[in-house]
């Protein structure tokens, strides 16, 4: 009897289960479905080297005078193999199949139905686990995750966030081994309808075995062979967490825009699962995105990954679907971010998961990525996890203020307010400070007013940092002072985008507001700016010599006249697009020399 296998009970092993039995058989290769394993090889497929293996031991078979072994057909063309996926490998394998009078041999069910529609003999083999070494094997109730890497012995994560031990287990796994394991994940993969394969690229491929997310990377991405698998040990509902009925009431409203943030194996996911599962028994519709799918959710929310490829396609059509809440689990890129903006800004209930190191750190992800704007508009909400619960809860939200530790009031603009719950303690104050986007820590005053002794503390610490002792210091009100410094030397303590002063308060325990010498205030010169050719011309009035240039009294750039006085300045600078804008706004312009 002659037997034409198709890749499909190649790669996992039924078709060497099938044949081994049959003894004198003859079995033939089509090019067609080498060329389509050799592809998928050469792309560093795992899919192509679980199907080289068992190729391999069929061929042994025939060696040994078990089965007859013959390689007929045509080889299929470079685009042939492009379309594999729509049929046209299995078109070339069904007319050896046909010509041959032969028995096709099959485990896909397309092919099975068109090889009858056509009067082709088909033999449908049923998926099958394999009998090698399972992944299940390296995992106790205990283990999170096993990190098995070939040369090398296998470690084990055990506990649950917060109590983590990795043990060292068994010897060294040699690469034949490791190949092993990996191949039997693909087969089992393949042949399970619970299971899936979320990702199979050069080198890396991404697993979802049934509770098991399994990363297989190989060479060129990786040095070696190495595969990680990962499970939940623990099922969670939300009465496990320290999250206080106000805050579960806005999220069971229906409309919020939240972040739940943590470092990598703090329990975010173990969170957003037991939150998924409480909107869905109040009856709430839920979505889930996500890239690799490995959410261990009810049955009864869909879980959704990138549309060819692509987020924004899974956004869009998530749109259509009218549900209520989505959660994007692992936000990295910017399109996630921007994503998660769309959807939220249309309306629907987005719950983001992302790394974080802070509780801050979660909103400052999306700065730079959408309007400072429309943070507030996005995200409502941060619920940082720690060690399996939730350690820190901010909120956002939006006003029109002087920003803290500033005191003039034409110094008011937006900005956006983070808030610790359930305190309501302003934490930070996100705004813009010239071109820069700044997040300054929120330094709260302190009880008793601050003594002589703090002050002096705080001047020696400011004439350390700027090598000058021709600063002052005054006391305004617990815990606050006015630091006066030559008008050169304030962006120097400020620092870029606040860090400088920032890290200056946070050492000192007290608010700092920054301010230049009183007998350098009057010493400013108007300045008439004359534009053309994009380029700003300023005529300080003073050749070959340093300036100060100003806006209303905030010193925006340092720079050397020209023999003729003049400083020139490209409007495409960041300098010249703040004077640009103060010049609409009839702003004044001023220059000082140090």
């Amino acid at each position: 009897m002659d037997y034409i296998p198709d890749t499909s009970v190649i790669v996992d092993g039924r078709f060497f289960e099938f044949i081994r039995n049959k003894i004198d058989s003859r079995v033939i290769f089509t090019e067609a479905m080498l060329s389509e394993v050799e592809h998928q090889a050469n792309e560093g497929m795992s899919i192509g080297f679980a199907a080289l293996e068992e190729l391999k031991r069929i061929r042994i078979m025939a060696d040994e005078g078990k089965i007859s072994l013959e390689i007929t057909g045509k080889r299929p063309g470079e685009w042939q193999i492009e379309k594999a996926r729509v049929g046209e490998i299995d078109d070339l394998i069904r007319n050896v199949a046909a010509e041959y009078d032969a028995i096709l041999v099959t485990g896909d069910n397309v092919q099975r139905e068109i090889a009858i529609i056509k009067g082709i003999r088909v033999q449908f083999l049923e998926s099958k686990d394999s009998m090698n070494r399972n992944i299940e094997e390296f995992f106790d109730d205990m283990t999170i995750s096993a990190h098995i890497k070939s040369g090398s012995k296998t470690k084990l994560k055990k506990g649950y966030p917060g109590q983590i031990k990795v043990e060292v287990v068994g010897k060294e796994i040699t690469e034949a081994e490791a190949e092993a394991i990996a191949n039997n994940i693909i087969k089992r993969a393949r042949g399970d309808h619970e299971s899936f394969i979320e990702m199979d690229n050069l080198g890396a491929t991404v697993v979802q075995l049934r509770q098991f997310r399994i990363v297989i990377a190989r060479q060129p991405f990786a040095s070696s062979l190495e595969i990680t698998a990962v499970r939940p040990i623990k099922t969670t509902t939300i009465e496990d967490y320290s999250l206080d009925g106000e805050i579960l009431d806005q999220v069971l409203s229906g409309s919020s825009g939240i972040l739940v943030a943590g470092s990598p194996g703090a329990g975010k996911s173990t969170f957003v699962q037991a939150l998924a599962n409480l909107l869905n028994e109040k009856n709430l519709i839920v979505k889930t995105m996500e890239r690799p799918r490995d959410l261990q959710v009810n049955k009864e929310i869909t879980q959704y990954t990138a549309l060819d490829g692509s987020m924004e396609k899974t956004g869009d059509l998530l749109l259509l679907v009218r549900n209520d809440y989505t959660i994007f689990d692992e936000m990295r890129v910017t399109s996630d971010f921007k994503v998660f903006s769309d959807l939220r800004l249309a309306g629907v209930g987005m719950i983001g998961v992302v790394h974080a190191t802070r509780p801050i750190d979660a909103i400052h992800r999306f700065i730079g990525r959408i309007e400072l704007g429309l943070i507030p508009q996005v995200i409502d909400t941060v619920l940082y996890v720690s060690k399996g619960d939730i350690s820190s809860i901010l909120k956002v939200s939006y006003v029109v203020k002087v920003p803290s530790g500033m005191t003039q009031d034409d110094l008011s603009r937006p900005v956006i307010v983070i808030t610790e719950h359930p305190s309501n303690e302003p934490k930070y104050e996100i705004y813009t400070f010239g071109d820069q986007v700044v997040v300054v820590p929120v330094t709260q005053e302190q009880d008793p007013a601050m003594s002589e002794e703090s002050k002096n503390r705080v001047k020696d610490e400011i004439s350390k940092f700027l090598g000058t002792e021709n600063i002052s210091v005054k006391m305004k009100g617990r815990s606050r002072v006015q630091v006066n410094v030559p008008e050169p030397m304030m962006a120097r303590l400020i620092g870029r985008k606040g860090a400088s002063i920032s890290e200056l308060e946070r050492k000192l325990g007290v608010r700092i507001d920054v301010e230049a010498n009183e007998q350098e205030r009057d010493d400013k010169i108007d300045i008439i700016p004359v534009i053309k050719n994009r380029i700003i011309y300023l005529d300080t009035g003073k050749k070959n010599s340093s300036v100060n240039i100003y806006v209303d009294d905030i010193i925006i750039l340092q720079a050397i006249s020209s023999n003729k006085g003049i400083v020139r300045i490209k409007i495409d600078s960041g300098a010249g697009s703040a004077i640009q804008k103060a010049i609409k706004s009839g702003k004044s312009i001023k220059c000082s020399y140090p």
